[in-house]
């Protein structure tokens, strides 16, 4: 395959984020923040429910990007928080490239919820000689 300016990665679209979800996230990450698993502490800060945790999204584009690219290939990942992602939204996680210089693309990255949301936004610097993933 080859890359250019304007190559989008397949898009990863996931299930509806569970209440489960987001504890076993907790427990894996360490972040046991009420926020994202107490309904009462997040409806004593104003909220309808929990959210999930900024990182949970980051970590769904990083399974965006191995699925394109060997780890090895990934030089930089890095991401800016825009919107909370509430409990049982479907977050979709695209990519795509905006630079190649050499072996090295930048990734333009981001997490979309179905109402258009933008969640995360982000981008990568993948080296294009460490290969990408095959499917098929």
């Amino acid at each position: 395959m080859t890359v250019t300016v304007g190559t989008e990665l397949p898009p990863l679209k996931l299930p509806p984020i569970s209440r489960t979800t987001l504890a076993l996230f907790a427990g894996a990450s360490g972040d046991h923040n009420p926020m994202h698993i107490d309904i009462d502490v997040a409806r004593s800060a104003g909220l309808d429910d929990v959210f999930a945790h900024g990182m949970l999204s980051m970590a769904y584009l990083g399974r965006l990007l191995t699925s394109w690219v060997r780890q090895e290939g990934i030089r930089s990942f890095q991401v800016r928080f825009a919107a909370i992602t509430p409990v049982h939204a479907e977050p979709i996680c695209t990519g795509t490239v905006t630079a190649v210089d050499g072996d090295i693309a930048t990734v333009d990255l981001a997490v979309t919820l179905p109402d258009g949301t933008v969640t995360l936004t982000g981008d990568a610097r993948i080296s294009l000689q460490e290969g990408l993933v095959h499917h098929g």
